[in-house]
């Protein structure tokens, strides 16, 4: 068993990684339509995808999100918005293998179909019920909203890529009805639906190695670390070892 702690963003990048080889995406690749949701986490998905089929010229993930958690000091609006969206490059839909440049959920949500699948990042992990929620500051629920229409009304696949930074020990349901009450201040919240895809599925699935989450923390840019215990076979841990030695180095992120 080796230990090793992974930041944030190497956690984001790992998750980048193993879902290229999901094979839910890995099908919808060839023949379907694939919707990366805008978000920090999703940037570094959509990077690791869109290079697999050779097209990430011209993606940048510095604003490839609608809302975002900054600190205090920083501008923002009252839904973590961003003053000035200008920049924000629209999310990442592929369909049949090509990027359709410019699109959103919005313009193709429609068109999904069964066997199509939604990547969308969430605000809140309950790693022991494997269930994800997501922070809600639209008044028609964003691009959630949109989504789940496909999801629910079609069987489109809902896979939510989240780290292991965002893990809290309540109840999503009772969390969300304290948050969604009348006269509560703040984002709504919303347990939805699909696949939680953290960086333990990530470690499994590319290696077969067992991560286990053991602490977390950090100062000095590991701030949210988590420190994972991996265990498996000699070939699986030296697989796993490579995979997280090579994002170990991983920038922070920055808009």
């Amino acid at each position: 068993m080796n230990q090793y702690v992974v930041t944030p963003a190497s956690g984001k990048r790992l998750i980048g990684k193993a879902l290229v080889s999901h094979p839910a995406v890995s099908s919808a690749l060839e023949s379907g339509s694939i919707v990366i949701v805008a978000g920090t986490t999703n940037g570094y998905v959509a990077e690791e995808i869109l290079a697999s089929i050779g097209q990430a010229q011209g993606f940048d993930r510095s604003r490839f999100f609608r809302g975002v958690t900054l600190p205090p000091s920083q501008p923002r609006t009252n839904t973590g918005r961003l003053p000035d969206e200008s920049e924000f490059p629209g999310d990442v839909i592929i369909t049949n293998g090509v990027w359709q440049k410019g699109k959103t959920i919005f313009d193709v949500v429609v068109d999904l179909k069964e066997g199509d699948v939604i990547l969308k990042g969430a605000n809140t992990l309950d790693l022991s019920r494997k269930r994800a929620a997501i922070l809600i500051g639209h008044p028609k629920a964003g691009t959630i909203g949109v989504a789940l229409q496909a999801v629910a009304g079609r069987r489109v696949r809902l896979i939510l890529p989240v780290g292991l930074e965002k893990r809290i020990s309540g109840d999503l349901d009772a969390l969300a009805a304290q948050s969604n009450v009348p006269g509560a201040q703040g984002p709504r919240l919303l347990p939805v639906p699909g696949e939680v895809f953290t960086e333990i599925d990530a470690i499994a699935l590319l290696t077969g190695a067992v991560a286990e989450l053991i602490a977390g923390g950090g100062v000095c840019g590991a701030e949210g670390s988590v420190w994972l215990a991996v265990s498996g076979n000699a070939k699986q841990t030296d697989t796993a070892d490579s995979l997280i030695k090579s994002v170990a180095s991983e920038p922070l992120f920055r808009t």
